[in-house]
Formats: structure tokens, sequence, C-alpha cells
């Protein structure tokens, strides 16, 4: 016996026309019986095919200013009866029930009204009660009946039954079933956590319908996906499939800059999620420069971000390097024909967009959500803790030095000296080590530390940070504060002539 059911009638009940009228068009010259209401049977009708209007049906109008329209059980029983069942058929005849083959809805777009800020009422309005219950009863019965739940899906719909003059396999009403019950998870999930965005309930639902396959994820032998809007954040311009691992450099780099959004020309180099340069200039040319110079060992393979446009003076140089992928606001014409040169290159332009206020991660057998870090350090939230206070240039290369700071793996010390990062000690177990490890590696690349600037992500538990620091010729410290034994470290940079400032904020990143 053929799994295979020939479409006889249709039932379509949609907020979007888009993409509809081919399809109507082919349900009519198939021969299919079809049932509307409201603006759809309109619709329908002003395309000279005829429709049957539900309240036909029903024998009961539309009610409650459209509020319910289908939710009726001559609808619903046309829909949910099992073809093979021996006595859903003959209740079906009893009650002069219509069969229903397909079931074409399109939800009222809430999760668009909230985004467009209007009022409670509005968005209400905006939750479907008929669509989404249809939705569930087609795609529960898809043994006997198609569900097309989205426009997403119209198009292939359309193909189905045009190639196969309305015959639909099992197969497909099952696939179709599948996507349904997407639909209107999904669509639960945004409005309940409309209702739960004070978080009375501790509950997490995430819904995400844009995802993609990568080639690998964090190896080759791992399997890795992107779920989100990556075209909403950014124009792809150039290059191969993003990876696993440049997804995570590039979130790295994007939150990184977005702390110097509105500032100088900055630009930022990235490797496995930390800066290994990152400079501040009066011109991004300089700027770049000055980041590539700070590592341009670490800088092979990097990311690149930039805070403004990128000219073609920097295209240039940037051009010698290998990497990536590069990130900017803009770039000028000659810049990006520069850029191109390298098929592989990823080049991406930022859009405007607001980053997620949360985040989320698996953790043993559950996941791990927290508030996004929304405090960046600044000159007025500074306590001056020290005798000896940072000049006006000291503290603009503390706070520059602290951004950079929050941003990296911690254990992590950050050294900066006229808002250039000289080097950071990153990911280590102890702040020594950390500390110890960014002085290497600034001299290893002949930078002097005389003079420059000192951040912590958090507390020194004891003066032996700052005495090291003192010792590599840095004058000025940035850190927490909160130590049971602060006083050794303020003591210490009192009798040596350093500069500390608390901030009162933690910046661990793990």
């Amino acid at each position: 016996m053929s799994n295979e059911k020939t479409i006889k009638s249709a039932l379509i009940s949609v907020f979007s026309k888009d993409g509809l009228e081919p399809i109507v068009k082919e349900l009519n010259r198939q021969g299919v019986t079809i049932y509307s209401t409201g603006g759809t049977q309109s619709f329908i009708n002003d395309l000279g095919i005829k429709v049957v209007p539900v309240e036909d049906v029903t024998s009961y109008p539309s009610i409650l200013g459209g509020r319910v329209k289908t939710l009726h059980p001559k609808v619903f029983g046309g829909i949910l009866n099992r073809q093979n069942h021996a006595g859903d058929v003959a209740e079906l005849a009893e009650y002069e029930i219509p069969q229903i083959d397909v079931v074409i809805v399109d939800l009222y777009p809430f999760e668009k009204t909230v985004a467009s800020g209007a009022s409670e009422q509005d968005i209400i309005e905006k939750i479907d009660i008929g669509g989404i219950s249809l939705i569930r009863a087609a795609a529960k019965n898809f043994a006997d009946v198609i569900c097309v739940s989205s426009v997403d899906d119209y198009a292939e719909f359309l193909q189905i039954i045009t190639e196969s003059n309305g015959a639909i396999s099992l197969e497909n009403r099952k696939r179709f079933a599948a996507k349904a019950f997407n639909v209107s998870s999904h669509y639960d999930t945004a409005i309940f956590n409309y209702f739960n965005k004070n978080n009375d309930e501790v509950v997490l639902k995430i819904s995400e319908n844009k995802g993609k396959v990568l080639r690998y994820g964090e190896n080759p032998h791992q399997r890795g996906y992107f779920f989100g809007d990556f075209d909403d954040m950014f124009t792809i311009l150039n290059g191969k499939e993003l990876s696993y691992n440049n997804l995570l450099d590039v979130d790295a780099a994007v939150n990184l800059i977005t702390e110097f959004k509105n500032d100088a020309p900055t630009f930022a180099i990235l490797k496995h999620n930390n800066a290994c340069g990152f400079a501040q200039s009066n011109s991004i040319h300089q700027a770049y420069k000055d980041a590539l110079a700070g590592d341009p060992v670490s800088a092979f393979g990097g990311v690149l971000i930039s805070n403004t446009a990128i000219d073609k003076a920097t295209a240039e140089e940037i051009n010698s390097l290998f990497c990536e992928v590069i990130i900017a606001p803009a770039y000028d014409a000659e810049a990006l024909e520069i850029l191109k040169g390298k098929k592989n290159r990823i080049i991406l332009v930022l859009n405007d967009v607001e980053l997620p206020q949360t985040n989320v991660r698996s953790c043993l057998n559950g996941i791990l959500l927290q508030d996004r870090n929304n405090v960046t350090d600044s000159i007025e939230g500074l306590t001056y803790v020290t005798n000896n206070k940072p000049t006006q240039s000291q503290l603009e290369d503390l706070i520059f030095a602290s951004k950079i700071c929050k941003h990296t793996k911690s254990n992590t010390i950050v050294l900066v000296k006229n808002k250039r990062l000289l080097a950071s000690g990153t990911g280590q177990t102890s702040r020594v080590d950390a500390l110890e490890q960014a002085i290497h590696k600034a001299k290893t690349f002949n930078f002097d530390l005389n003079g420059a600037a000192m951040a912590s992500d958090a507390f020194f538990p004891f003066p032996d940070c700052v005495e090291i620091a003192k010792n590599a010729g840095i004058t000025a410290v940035i850190q927490p504060g909160g130590s049971i034994k602060d006083q050794l470290s303020i003591d210490y940079c009192n009798e040596n002539n350093v500069s500390m400032v608390f901030t009162g904020t933690r910046h661990f990143k793990h």
C-alpha cells in the first residue's frame, strides 16, 4: 500500500501573504477544495479563486474581534481524524466534518512586534492561538496531513505539489511535521521569555532557528555548529567559511573593540581569544603598525579588528601578513581591492548591532548563565590609594590597560605604554606567573617598560606583584583591590614612588 496522500482539500490561514499566490493557484489547478477565513480568504477571493469560508463549515462566525475563528470541532476534527480508523471516518460522516489534507499557516509576528518596541497590548494581540493550534494538530497527524508552518517553506511545498501533482509522501509529511514543531516550540519559547524577562521563573529556554554546520569543531575530530544570525551582525565581503575557532576569535575581537567603539583609531590583533597586539593612535595606519609590533610572531594567522574604516595604506601593510579574518566597520574601495587579493582571507563588515546581554556555556551536566560584564572601568570611578597620584597620561594608560585586561583570559596582567599594548600574561595559574610572562614577552620584543602602566584582572593578595613590576620599571598600577592584605601593596607602592588606583571591580574571564 502506498504511503502517498493526494491532496483534495486545504485549510489556509496566514498572516503574511508573501509567496502564497502561486501555491493557491497550483492547488486550484489541481482541483483542491480551499478553506480559509479573514484576510486570507479575502486574498484568495481577490485572485478570482473559489474559497470556502470556514464559517460555512462551522456555522459559526468569527468572534471576539477575530480572536476565535478556526477553534472549532469541525475544523480540528477534519485535521486530526485518522483516515485508516473506521470510527473516525464514521464520525466525520455523522457530524458532516470535511477532511483536511493540508494546513498552511503563518503565525502572527510575535518576535518582530516585541522588537519593534510596541505596547504590551499590541504584543499580546500578536500571540497566535488559532494558528499555533492548527500547526500542532496538523503536525501531530502527519500520517494523513501535511503542515506548512512558515513562509520559509512555501517554495519547497510548491515544488513538491507541482512535481507530484499533489501526491505527498509520508517522508515529506513527517519532515514537514518536524519543521512545524520547530516553529511552534520556538514561538512558545519567545512568548515565555517575554513574560519571564525579569527572571521570576529560574528557567532557561533558548531557541535559535538559524543554524549552520561548520567544517568541524575546535579540532577536526569534533563536529561543530553555529546557531545564530551571523548575517545580522556582519556583512561578508570575501573569504572562505568561518571555522569554529574563527568564530570564537571573532567573538573575542568584537567584544574587545566594542570597549573602544567611539575612541580614536584603535586596532587589535587576536590569537586564541586574547589580544597579542593592540594600539591606539591618530591614524588607523599607525595604530595597526603599533599593534603588529606588539607581537609580530603571534599575529601570524590571527584575527584583526579595527574600530574605524581601513584605508589603502593600512590595507597595504596588512596584506603582507597572513591573517585569517579582518573586521572593520567599513573599508575604502582601494583598501578592499587590495585585501580581496587573497581569496581565502575572510573580510567582514561589523554592523551596528547590540550584543547579547547574557553569557551561556555548558557546565557538568547542565548550563551556566550569567549577565554580560557591562562594567567598564573609568577615570571617574577610580579610588586613589597611594600618596603618589598618577598623571593624566598615566590615568589614560591605566584605563586603556584595564579595558584590555577585562577581555583577556585570567589570570592576567596587561602592560601598556602610550596607549599601546606592550605585553600581557594570559591564562596563568598565578598572578606572579602572569606578570613574569608579560615582562619576559615585552623584553623579547625590546620594549622599554620604564614608565609603563600595569593592569590586573583581580586583586594582589601579596605585594610581590607590585615589587616585581617596580623592579621592571613600571610606575603605575590599576587593580580591583579588595584583598585583606591590600595595605601591604599600598605600603610598598608608597615606599617606592609607584602610583596605584583601585577600581572596585574584578574582571575574571575564564
